[in-house]
Formats: C-alpha cells, structure tokens, sequence
C-alpha cells in the first residue's frame, strides 16, 4: 500500500515537473520573440535558375543597427523587398514585429519604415506637400509632419520643391516619409548611395540618431558606413549568409573578413 502510494505522489511529481519545464520552455521562446524585431527563417527566393536568398536565416533584435553587408547582387535588396511585403519568398518564413510576412501583411507595412535604394520622389511637389501627400497614402495622421521635418533636418528645405533638392536632402526627405507613421522597424537600402562627403556624414548621423529609438536594419557595400552606424554585421555573398558578428569583436578587420568572405 505504501509503495503504490509512492508511486502515485512520484507519478504527480515528475508529470508536474515536466509541465514546469514545459512552461518555462514556452516562455523563453515568448520572450526571445518579443524582443526579436526581425526573424528570417531558410528563405530561399530563385529568378529562373539563379538563386538570389539560398536558405537565409537570421534575426534582429529590438533596438539593433544592424549592418547588412555585401557586393553587389548578393541578394540583399531581394530580403529587403520580402521583408517589406513587396516580394515573396519562394520558402521560408520571415516575421517584422512578430508579424509574418506573407499572411499578416498590413501589420509588417504599419510596423516598417522603408526606404527603397532607388528612392521615388515627386520632384514637382514641395517638400511639406509631398509629405502631406504621403501622409494621405498611407492614411497617416498629418499632425506628425512637423515632428519629422524637425526630426530629419528638413526645416530650412521644407518650402522648397523636392526638384530643386540636393541628393543628400532628398534622402532625407525619403527618411522623413519612412517615419511618418512611427514605424518600430527601419528598412533601409543603400541609404548613402551617390552623396557625397559632406552629405555621408550628415545622413549617417541622422540614422544613428533615429536608431536611438528604433530598431535598424540597412543594406550597404560600404565598409566605412557600417564602421560609423552599426552594432553588428551580416554579410551575404551569392545569396547566403557567410558571416554573422558584433562589430566589436572584429577590431579593425572588418575590410579583410569581408574580403575573405566574398571571394
């Protein structure tokens, strides 16, 4: 009587402990997912023969500026238009903000801030115009206009056409569109492609000032940007991941990996 006795209160005891564990289980995976901003899983995407994303898997953490690094036609501009809801992958998943990008796409637009690599403008449209535009496209609250004028730097451009804009504003001007809707998630491509110095310098401030409060995820080629703007690195080469690192532990390697890694 005794041992059946035993027997049952040790049945009780380990079935307890395994839904414990289960549970505890359960919520690591909870809060790894709530504090992953961007989760990319074996995404594959194919053009006829030729595999641009060849089972690409990573993830982004809240509040990351994540460098996304590779020569060009790597297949970077193909995951950021996945990831944006502009592309679909040919396998795997991939979520923004806990939303997949395939059957919650509404939810991955409200969340994402993009801005394209070829940025398309109005050049006809004034600066506050085009924005007020944009605003009724995505159906945003106009009162947020002034905040990202004053946000991006745009101030003293703002009565201008977009037409009579250096490059460097225009950027800015596709920035400040981008965060009209206070995204938790910026996308961007080839955000400092064809500025010059001055101009580098300036828009690589405003994304590390803008990522202060938002997660960022930019695609470039340019060694020297994420040097100045990023927490981490991935590089991509021939449309797989061949790297994956802080840049804090590359010291001052960063232009040789790359270079090793993209051979």
């Amino acid at each position: 009587m005794f041992n059946k006795n035993t027997k049952k209160v040790n049945n009780k005891i380990n079935i307890n402990l395994n839904l414990s564990i289960i549970v505890l289980h359960l919520f690591i995976i909870f809060v790894e997912n709530k504090n992953m901003s961007i989760e990319v899983k074996n995404i594959t995407k194919t053009y006829g023969t030729q595999k641009a994303l060849d089972n690409v898997s990573f993830s982004v953490n809240k509040g990351e500026i994540v460098g996304f690094l590779g020569p060009n036609g790597a297949g970077k501009s193909t995951l950021m238009k996945i990831l944006t809801t502009y592309l679909t992958a040919d396998e795997g998943e991939a979520t923004v903000n806990g939303f997949d990008v395939t059957t919650a796409q509404k939810n991955v637009q409200q969340s994402v801030g993009y801005l394209p690599e070829h940025n398309p403008l109005y050049l006809d449209l004034y600066v506050r115009e085009y924005l007020e535009f944009s605003a009724d496209v995505h159906k945003t609250d106009k009162s947020c206009i002034q905040e990202v004028i004053e946000l991006t730097g745009l101030t003293p451009e703002c009565h201008k056409k977009i037409g009579e804009l250096s490059k460097g504003f225009r950027q800015r001007v596709g920035l400040a569109t981008a965060l009209l809707h206070n995204p938790d998630v910026l996308i961007l491509d080839e955000p400092t492609t064809g500025l010059d110095p001055n101009q580098l310098v300036e828009i690589r401030e405003l994304i590390k000032n803008i990522g202060k409060d938002k997660t960022v995820f930019l695609s470039t080629h340019i060694m020297q940007e994420v040097e100045a703007i990023c927490d981490r690195i991935i590089i991509i080469h021939k449309g797989k991941i061949v790297e994956d690192a802080q840049l804090t532990d590359l010291g001052n390697n960063l232009e040789k990996i790359f270079r090793e890694k993209t051979k």
